[in-house]
């Protein structure tokens, strides 16, 4: 390895531009990946067109799912995290300090004083390398890294951060248990990840929604175990609320899962879908927008509304034994991969901005 590193910068809203940054220079308490593979989600997407972001004026290494191999690890570091140069490791976005009341208390995502995060940290916070767009990461030492199977491919592997919102967003948040009737409103890759995770947790009927240009995503996800779809646009546009009641012989869904990016109505579908006492988890990021809201509804029909923060720890682990144990054929949700080079493009493709491409799972891989 050379004495720099060759990143893909985004400075602006639909503008990403490679540069070369200085190796760090690794001492007992901090490592070195090199980065095999980072998932690209929604919010990359919205992130690239300015709509996201902590500070979108300051010039930022995307990329909040990297996926690679320990090349340079200090001693310290070794004993800490129970790796060694070699191992594969996936990271999580938040670096948290670990020593506060909230990392404490197993609340690690509350934490006040995160520095850094993998993806969203500007450059000029030293030594720039914090995103996955990048040949090597930079892994300061409050860094959260969780060990995989260096067999699986590496595109597979890369999921585990969509999965394991599925995991927590499904399972830990949505209590899905035996038999239970879940609806997930969305079809994108963490709507996809909300089958397999009501899947593997035992939903009883698993019902999922999406547009007329979802049906490669919807087929997908009856093969991942739903039982019904719902196309809620076009010429054979369904009602969902009332589709649902159909479904379920006037029951309604004991879980309501809301992954839809920007859109408003599935809000109120949630609220209307779900049973009396039924849980709603809201997961769908609608850009800052002001959703109206029928608290009405939540009121008269008992339900518990949950917020969706991010993926953690337990969700991590239970995600990546999920694609350990390769009981799902994960490998037909991975469509595209991209040089580092071609990062704008890979946003693009899952953005759906490339006719012609139909995108559920898009991943980078900076070192071919």
């Amino acid at each position: 390895m050379g004495d720099t590193v060759r990143a893909a910068v985004q400075v602006g809203p639909g503008k990403i531009e490679i540069r070369e940054f200085p190796r760090p220079t690794i001492g007992a308490d901090d490592g070195l990946l090199r980065v095999e593979a980072n998932g690209i989600c929604g919010s990359d997407v919205e992130i690239y067109r300015g709509h996201l972001g902590r500070d979108r004026t300051k010039p930022t290494i995307p990329g909040h799912e990297p996926l690679g191999i320990i090349e340079e690890i200090g001693d310290e570091a070794a004993a800490r995290w129970g790796v060694q140069p070699g191992d594969r490791v996936a990271l999580e976005v938040i670096v948290p300090c670990h020593y506060c009341q909230h990392c404490l208390t197993g609340r690690y995502q509350s934490c006040p004083n995160r520095r850094a995060g993998h993806g969203v940290s500007p450059i000029d916070l030293e030594p720039a390398l914090w995103g996955g767009f990048a040949e090597y990461l930079y892994l300061s030492p409050g860094t959260v890294v969780h060990k995989i199977d260096k067999n699986l491919p590496a595109e597979v592997a890369a999921m585990y951060n969509p999965l394991g919102a599925g995991v927590r967003w499904a399972a830990h948040l949505g209590g899905v248990g035996l038999g239970d009737t879940v609806l997930v409103l969305g079809t994108g890759q963490r709507g996809l990840a909300c089958v397999v995770a009501a899947r593997a947790a035992g939903a009883g009927t698993i019902i999922v929604t999406g547009l007329e240009a979802d049906a490669h995503k919807l087929a997908l996800a009856r093969e991942f175990g739903a039982d019904h779809t719902i196309t809620v646009d076009g010429d054979g546009a369904e009602d969902t609320v009332e589709r649902v009641r159909e479904i379920t012989d006037g029951a309604m869904a004991d879980v309501v899962l809301e992954l839809t990016p920007m859109a408003e109505q599935p809000v109120t579908d949630a609220l209307l879908a779900a049973r009396h006492g039924g849980r709603v988890v809201l997961a769908g990021l609608k850009g800052g927008k002001e959703i109206p809201l029928r608290t009405d509804l939540i009121i008269n029909r008992a339900l518990n509304v949950v917020g969706a923060f991010g993926v953690d720890a337990r969700a991590n682990e239970e995600a990546i034994a999920i694609i350990e144990s390769g009981r799902f054929p994960l490998e037909r949700m991975h469509t595209h991969t991209f040089g580092l080079d071609d990062c704008a493009r890979a946003i693009e493709t899952l953005a759906g901005e490339v006719p012609g491409e139909e995108a559920i799972h898009v991943s980078v891989h900076p070192n071919g």
